[in-house]
């Protein structure tokens, strides 16, 4: 299930709520994604990442990375 924290437009505000940019609505970030969801760049979503333990993992075997990071500096972010 994606989630509103996976969205592109969705603004972190503290650790259980957020903004939607779109509509500027206070949302929760656990809560099942809306009709306007739109898959982010996040480490978890990319080809390189690998899950190590629950909250940590690999990119490209190398570097340290978590699932829920967004990848907004990668180059080399591939969508798996």
């Amino acid at each position: 299930m994606m989630k509103h924290s996976d969205c592109i437009y969705f603004v972190n505000i503290d650790v259980f709520k957020g903004m939607c940019k779109r509509d500027k609505n206070i949302i929760k970030a656990d809560d099942k994604a809306c009709d306007y969801f739109e898959r982010g760049r996040k480490c978890k979503f990319c080809s390189h990442f690998q899950l190590i333990e629950e909250e940590t993992g690999t990119c490209m075997d190398t570097y340290d990375a978590y699932p829920e990071m967004f990848a907004v500096t990668c180059y080399d972010f591939t969508e798996s």
